[in-house]
């Protein structure tokens, strides 16, 4: 009896290490790029910061573009050329190739101002606000 228990557990924790391996490199492909560009948005009055990962790209290949209050990033990475297995016989890889994008939402920027720095894999993009007028006072005087 036992035995009979332990190779139950056995069985048990075969299936629990079987599940982790395939966690969710099982879906890896149906996942969107998004998955791919990790990014911190901060906000405070006077802009926007955005900080992208993107390991492995080559800064002329990464095109930036804002238009109707949408922040547009775009990456092109080539097939990797590794040669670490001149048979091909790849038993996992994870690295991806091809073109991803993000887009986030972030009104009043002034485009004019958008300043992009690609450094060690990560795009920062410092995104200032449109500045509101000093003369905001909605009141009408009645003649």
């Amino acid at each position: 009896m036992a035995n009979e228990i332990q190779r139950r557990g056995n069985l048990f924790d075969n299936l629990m290490n079987m599940r982790d391996w395939m966690n969710d490199d099982f879906f890896s492909d149906l996942t969107p790029a998004a998955d791919h560009m990790k990014t911190d948005v901060a906000e405070t009055d006077k802009a926007y910061q955005v900080k992208i990962d993107m390991p492995g790209f080559d800064k002329k290949d990464i095109h930036i573009n804002y238009a109707n209050n949408i922040l547009s990033v775009t990456g092109h990475r080539d097939t990797f050329s590794d040669e670490s297995d001149q048979k091909g016989n790849i038993l996992h890889s994870e690295r991806r190739y091809g073109q991803m994008s993000r887009q986030y939402r972030l009104p009043d920027v002034d485009r004019a101002k958008v300043a992009a720095h690609y450094e060690n894999g990560v795009l920062t993009l410092d995104l200032p606000k449109i500045q509101a007028s000093e003369d905001n006072d909605s009141r009408i005087d009645i003649d």
